[in-house]
């Protein structure tokens, strides 16, 4: 695993403000060449530190309606399940959990009719599926991809 030092990661905190800032702009803030922030930042994006994304708001692309679905599986199918909910282009995340559901997703619909159609239709056949509950999101108040600061912090 690559060990990231205070550069690596004032070099990621500038890149998480503005992905396109010129390299140039970065190393004349912290004082390093353009070559050592080039470097740095192929060594992390090669190690899987990173990767550039574009993070698109999902209502301004027409879709309103986000649900996390809690899913209660049968013993021994929570990988299968999990593993066929990854290929569904609805689904954003995926991930095991312990407690009440196995498998916690999170998707993103164009109208609840189409949440409904999700839930009745597609998750009501997936051998292995047990129970669900939908939450709906009413109103987002973070939604934020940025945890250099609490890495900083723990080094």
């Amino acid at each position: 695993m690559l060990k990231l030092d205070q550069t690596d990661l004032r070099i990621l905190q500038s890149l998480q403000a503005d992905g396109r800032r010129p390299y140039t702009e970065i190393a004349k803030q912290y004082g390093i060449s353009e070559g050592k922030v080039r470097f740095r930042i192929n060594r992390m994006m090669e190690s899987g530190v990173f990767e550039f994304v574009i993070h698109a708001n999902p209502s301004k692309i027409g879709l309103h309606v986000q649900a996390i679905i809690g899913i209660v599986t049968k013993v021994g199918y929570r990988d299968k399940v999990a593993m066929e909910l990854s290929n569904c282009k609805e689904v954003r995340f995926v991930g095991a959990f312990a407690g009440k559901y196995e498998i916690m997703i999170q998707a993103y619909f164009s109208s609840n009719e189409r949440l409904i159609e999700f839930t009745d239709l597609y998750l009501s056949k997936v051998e292995g599926i047990e129970a669900t509950d939908v939450f709906l999101e009413l109103k987002d108040y973070k939604d934020s991809f940025s945890y250099i600061d609490l890495a900083d912090e723990q080094l």
